[in-house]
């Protein structure tokens, strides 16, 4: 009876909501806003906060709707970021793991969350009619929705990235590529946060959060739903 009550658990398929379909629908958003801005506006990307201030306040004059629906795209993506942290820790918790990366990719994922909708919230802000009338205001607006949408994200999202990886690395659940993936971007994610005493170190923001999502798409298919599924997944990649 018991052993019979054990095969049931194992079996069993937690309920939650796909966490395949809410990393592809986090991705499409951001990449859209991306999309839009440069179908939308003459300079075809999101200006770098270290222009001249004059030429910085133009943009956001000339372009408000574009930057406004861009906006609403990236604070749309940090919803179903949010839903997917709060899912693969409910799964992660579901299938029996209860260690400090289960807390750290929970942290992690709900920070990027929050810091990427400030940064949406921020550069609606900025495309709102005549907060781009005087070149400072803009600066700081500027500044803050780079930084938040750039550091303020990677860093964390490099902690949920470490989180679920550390934790497929000794569970095996996740194949070695995807799991060799996310602890190499979450270091380079962590070594981002050195762009805000080392301006060249920018260049690792997009290398993280670009290639992270190739991570978060794989992992969204490919963790195990039961515990009978992980345990497959462990005698595969033990047999390899």
């Amino acid at each position: 009876m018991e052993r019979e009550h054990q095969e049931i658990l194992n079996e069993a398929r937690h309920r939650g909501p796909n966490l395949a379909a809410l990393s592809v629908v986090y991705t499409i958003l951001f990449l859209a806003s991306l999309v839009v801005t440069a179908i939308m506006t003459k300079g075809g990307h999101f200006p770098s906060p270290f222009i001249a201030p004059e030429s910085a306040r133009a943009f956001f004059a000339r372009n408000g709707n574009a930057v406004r629906i861009a906006a609403f795209l990236q604070f749309g993506a940090a919803v179903p970021l949010g839903i997917f942290t709060a899912t693969v820790v409910s799964r992660l918790q579901f299938l029996g793991i209860n260690v400090a990366g289960v807390f750290i990719t929970l942290f992690g994922g709900f920070a990027a969350s929050l810091f990427s909708a400030i940064s949406a919230v921020v550069q609606w802000v900025l495309a709102q009619p005549g907060v781009a009338a005087q070149a400072g205001p803009v600066t700081v607006l500027h500044l803050l929705a780079f930084a938040t949408g750039g550091v303020g994200y990677v860093v964390p999202f490099g902690l949920l990235l470490a989180g679920v990886s550390v934790i497929a690395w000794f569970t095996r659940m996740l194949p070695r590529w995807l799991v060799w993936l996310g602890l190499v971007l979450a270091a380079i994610a962590e070594l981002s946060s050195l762009s805000l005493i080392v301006t060249p170190a920018f260049f690792l923001l997009p290398v993280a959060r670009f290639l992270g999502f190739v991570w978060i798409i794989s992992t969204g298919f490919l963790l195990p739903r039961s515990r009978a599924e992980a345990q497959k997944k462990r005698l595969q990649h033990a047999a390899a």
